[in-house]
């Protein structure tokens, strides 16, 4: 009969033996070291330790998400020393996690009705800077990234011009990296958020209203292309300007109209041409914002 001892010592020696065989792969050896575990504690887990190296390498050269051949797709099965063991755990993948990293940012942006999802990847690099046009307002927000801080924020911004421009991913630009920093921006497209401030009364029309009006950053996109009329004006954007003013919150527009011609939309109602009512909401504008041109052929970024 087999002494106890003679039994734990072949099962050593099979230890070691299936170690220092796995260890004849460099890449396998210099992973190991790396952990900074002794050879007595990491021999007994060779078959995991292979199983971790395996997948570290399809992460070392990893062909996506989608086609990620790990056991659990887009994570690490990882070891872990603790108390003179080593414990495996399902780690997120290193690229995804950096990715995950990267992308948060983006909760700190809210694009409300129908405004396109592209726009949180909207970024500076991918401006074309081959447009003059574009200098001032590439230099206008750099002052307002350094600025922003002050105990007097900068104004925002209201940029007028052409069809397809670029204008609201130009501010989108903006809005991304403010969110990178930790400041939350609402990009809405104005003529939908009337519709559906108008449609949630009764339900949940204040929630919405206050949503925008105290953003720390937001963009109304396309003033002027909606269908004016005396309860938008003075109801909805009036209190809302006012607000954002008293609060020193930097308010965006995007328009094809100057505000010469905003005003005049702004002016014509089913009651009338009110003209007074309407100067009164591009003073507010005035004061929240600097006014900048695009005029420029028609591309969208």
């Amino acid at each position: 009969m087999k002494k106890i001892t003679d039994i734990y010592d072949v099962d050593n020696n099979k230890l070691i033996h299936n170690f220092q065989d796995a260890c004849s792969d460099k890449e396998f050896k210099e992973y190991v070291d790396k952990l900074n575990i002794k050879e007595d504690i990491l021999m007994k887990y060779t078959s995991s330790l292979e199983d971790s190296f395996k997948e570290y390498k399809n992460c070392k050269n990893c062909p996506g998400l989608d086609k990620c051949p790990n056991e659990v797709k887009g994570y690490l099965y990882t070891p872990i020393y603790e108390n003179s063991s080593i414990n495996f755990s399902y780690d997120i993948c290193p690229i995804l996690g950096k990715k995950e990293k990267d992308n948060k940012y983006k909760e700190n942006i809210n694009l409300l009705y129908d405004m396109p999802k592209e726009l949180k990847e909207a970024s500076f690099k991918d401006i074309y800077k081959d447009d003059k046009a574009r200098v001032p307002i590439i230099k206008y927000f750099k002052e307002f990234i350094d600025h922003y801080n002050d105990e007097e924020k900068p104004r925002g911004l209201y940029l007028s011009g052409s069809f397809g421009s670029g204008k609201t991913y130009l501010i989108a630009c903006l809005f991304n990296e403010m969110a990178k920093k930790g400041v939350r921006g609402i990009l809405v497209y104005y003529p939908d958020l009337l519709r559906n401030l108008k449609a949630s009364f009764g339900i949940d029309f204040e929630e919405k209203y206050e949503e925008v009006r105290k953003a720390p950053l937001l963009l109304l996109d396309d003033i002027g292309a909606e269908n004016n009329s005396s309860w938008a004006r003075d109801e909805i954007l009036g209190p809302i300007l006012q607000y954002r003013m008293e609060n020193n919150l930097p308010t965006f527009f995007t328009s094809n109209f100057t505000l010469d011609e905003l005003e005049k939309a702004l002016a014509n109602t089913s009651s009338g041409v009110e003209k007074v009512k309407a100067r009164r909401i591009i003073e507010r504008v005035k004061q929240l914002t600097i006014t900048l041109d695009l005029i420029s052929k028609s591309r969208r970024i």
